[in-house]
């Protein structure tokens, strides 16, 4: 990442709890503007309450998560609303609505969110659908659709608001493995073409090699963070046994020769 890029968020001394339980302790990173970042770790090892954090779901023991130079748990209410609207997620699940047709869950983030004419959001929806590839699928229920094209129909509600930064929950779960390069290969595509800064949860090795930039891995056994930094600079380069077996599945896995441009 160039040492001019700019810092969408910052994590210092972040530690998670509930309770007197520790999560995770001591959390320490930063996400650049156009960058592709991954929280990965093993089952257990706190990643989904990491991403509940970064998006305002849970708050922290300690430490400070800042996007820009504002901290999330020092803001207003109005300035936390107005700093969040500028946020997309997308669920595990997808969690689409499905009563509702594609264009109605996409729509339904810019009804909430601006005044725009209804018209107007409609076609801010069908142009959300065709970024993701799927154009002409409008007035289709979520369960007419593959779980790879529930996914894409909901990075399109998740990008409906034009965020500066988009959140996804374990994106490929599900998914095979051709479904799953694909969608790497759009969220390639919509960071080249939009520019939008993407924070990863994952576990599947293919994806992490794929798309990450940089990543965060945290470990459930110690309860911290074990490493960070660019996938493949760690596997060359890091000694922590932990983080090679991780990223090898202990010794199973050799990841492609080139990485994405």
């Amino acid at each position: 990442m160039s040492d001019k890029a700019h810092s969408v968020i910052r994590v210092e001394h972040l530690t998670m709890a509930f309770g007197d339980k520790v999560v995770v302790r001591d959390i320490h990173f930063t996400v650049y503007e156009g960058e592709i970042f991954l929280v990965i770790g093993g089952s257990g090892s706190g990643k989904s309450t990491l991403l509940r954090h970064l998006i305002g779901l849970e708050q922290p023991a300690s430490g400070k998560i800042l996007y820009g130079e504002r901290c999330v748990a020092e803001v207003g209410e109005d300035e936390r609303e107005s700093m969040f609207r500028r946020v997309g997620v997308l669920y595990q699940s997808g969690a689409l609505f499905s009563s509702m047709t594609l264009l109605e869950n996409v729509s339904l983030p810019l009804d909430e969110y601006t005044r725009l004419p209804s018209q107007e959001i409609r076609e801010v929806a069908r142009l959300k659908l065709a970024l993701v590839g799927l154009r002409g699928f409008d007035d289709f229920a979520p369960a007419e659709l593959s779980g790879g094209m529930q996914k894409r129909a909901a990075l399109a509600r998740a990008l409906a608001l034009d965020p500066t930064v988009v959140y996804l929950d374990e994106p490929s779960a599900g998914l095979d493995p051709i479904t799953a390069r694909r969608l790497d290969e759009l969220i390639l595509d919509l960071r080249a073409s939009l520019g939008t800064t993407f924070v990863v949860v994952t576990h599947e090795l293919a994806s992490i090699f794929a798309i990450g930039d940089s990543c965060v891995i945290l470990d459930g056994e110690t309860h911290s963070q074990i490493a960070s930094g660019a996938p493949r600079d760690l596997l060359a380069h890091c000694d922590d046994r932990r983080v090679r077996d991780f990223l090898t599945r202990g010794g199973d896995y050799r990841p492609p020769e080139t990485s994405h441009e």
